[in-house]
């Protein structure tokens, strides 16, 4: 017997049919709600995608807000700088011992490439600080900074070729295509600024790899990096012609309102979101980034603390890159990214390792130095995390005239502000500097270190991607934040 039908609103449905068929939507509705509840639980990032740079809420209390990543491209020797090694002074000019050649790993190729012979630079080492830290005479700025610096002596690198280990470091990831730190990080919490871009860089020549080093790879459009320019106007072709100053709201309300009835009957294409809020960030760009990168509303002292009027033109420029970052990182910019090199080779000694590390040094040491100290003058190095670093080490051996080959195998890198634990050194590279020996520590771990520091977990920072749950660090549980980096 047929079920009697009672008219629903002059439905053709039975009751019990209306019931069949919209069960499954009672379902979704439940399932909705369980998953935004697991959302909000797991800290899963919930981004307006025509607001992304909306301020987000971190998992935890944070000891950082905001981010300025010195990236010293080239591989400088940081045994050269900071990490005093007396055995490979006391061993110069005489070949590598057999014990530093016959651990069965990965760090034998880089004999083949090197001679038999090692070399210490004539540099002049001293401790400075009450902590003690041993800084060759390179760097006498950045060295009465000891006690505000957390050095980690045992980083390595997966990759000894520039491009690969500088996507590494910027990505998690050797291939391009990843989205990097700098978008993960405004992926994760937005800004405090919405009227310039969350992640900006600033550099004369970038990283081997190029926009990949920047890329927001899988994540939406607004989350990638964007260069400003260090002289003159920051961004290229911000003001409109005179001519059409008065229209131009007119006009990108207009766009808008097409950009907007386009991506709705495209729903699931978050670039087209990101593009319209790119416009609408454009716009309110114009005058914000122009004063911003007003660098003569400095004082005097300001800008010759920085040696923004030096004769050395490589400091010079550095020096206004490094201004530059402290006045964006006051506006609310939460990640800021400079690259030393003013050319192709930065730190890239392999031959005549010497001279290298001296033109890179006199460029960066007071600039650098000059950053710490106005940051913290103005209260915000507390709550700025300071990176100073490069994709790899160079080896203790000699290549060349008098250079050194790439080294992945162990590098130093240094932090400050931020939280982290200062005048402490963390880990070890052995006595000739060759090998991270003592808490190694792999680029994951200074990923994870540096968003904990942030107040996000890297477990559940990530993006759906292709099905699977994508991260900066990799796998879920993969990776450690560095022991003794924040306090």
């Amino acid at each position: 017997m047929s079920p009697t039908r009672i008219p629903l609103m002059n439905s053709p449905f039975s009751r019990r049919e209306l019931l069949a068929h919209t069960g499954g939507g009672f379902a979704g509705v439940a399932l909705a709600s369980l998953l935004a509840d697991e959302a909000r639980a797991s800290g899963r990032t919930q981004v307006d995608l025509l607001q992304p740079l909306a301020e987000r809420m971190p998992h935890f209390a944070p000891s950082a807000k905001q981010v300025i990543f010195l990236f010293m491209y080239g591989g400088p020797s940081t045994f050269d700088l900071f990490d005093y090694k007396p055995s490979l002074i006391e061993l110069h000019g005489q070949p590598v011992p057999a014990s530093f050649k016959e651990r069965p790993d990965k760090v034998g190729g880089v004999f083949n490439h090197c001679k038999d012979e090692l070399m210490a630079g004539p540099w002049k080492w001293s401790r400075h600080g009450e902590t003690g830290l041993w800084f060759s005479d390179l760097l006498p700025h950045t060295a009465k900074h000891a006690d505000e610096l957390c050095v980690v002596h045992s980083m390595f690198s997966e990759s000894s070729n520039h491009g690969p280990a500088t996507l590494l470091m910027n990505t998690g990831a050797t291939l391009g295509g990843r989205p990097s730190l700098g978008s993960w990080i405004t992926y994760g919490l937005g800004s405090a600024s919405q009227n310039l871009p969350g992640y900006i860089l600033l550099y004369q020549v970038g990283g081997l790899g190029g926009s990949a080093n920047w890329s927001n790879g899988f994540l939406p459009a607004a989350f990638q990096g964007t260069r400003f320019r260090q002289e003159g106007t920051p961004v290229l072709n911000l003001q409109p012609p005179p001519e059409f100053a008065d229209v131009q709201r007119s006009t990108l309300d207009l766009a808008q309102k097409l950009n907007r009835k386009h991506a709705d009957k495209r729903p699931g294409v978050p670039d087209l979101d990101g593009r319209i809020a790119s416009y609408e960030l454009a716009y309110r760009m114009q005058s914000a980034a122009l004063d911003v990168g007003e660098l003569s509303l400095e004082t005097a002292a300001t800008q010759e603390s920085y040696g923004l009027n030096d004769e050395n033109k490589d400091k010079a420029l550095f020096g206004r890159m490094c201004l530059f970052s402290r006045r964006l990182i006051e506006k609310g910019v939460r990640c800021v990214q400079i690259y030393n090199a003013v050319d192709k080779l930065g730190w890239d000694g392999h031959d005549n390792n010497t001279d290298y590390n001296r033109r890179n040094a006199a460029q960066t040491d007071q600039p650098v130095a000059a950053l710490l100290t106005d940051l913290k003058q103005r209260g915000l190095l507390d709550t700025t995390l300071v990176i100073w670093g490069g994709e790899f080490g160079r080896t203790p051996m000699m290549q060349g005239n008098e250079g050194r080959n790439h080294n992945p195998y162990g590098f130093g890198m240094w932090m400050a502000g931020g939280g982290v634990t200062a005048g402490a050194t963390i880990g070890a590279t052995d006595d000739i500097g060759l090998r991270a020996v003592e808490e190694p520590q792999p680029v994951k771990n200074l990923h994870a270190t540096i968003l904990t520091a942030l107040g996000l977990n890297p477990d559940d920072l990530y993006y759906e991607h292709h099905g699977r749950q994508e991260r900066l660090t990799g796998v879920a549980a993969s990776w450690k934040t560095i022991p003794g980096v924040l306090e």
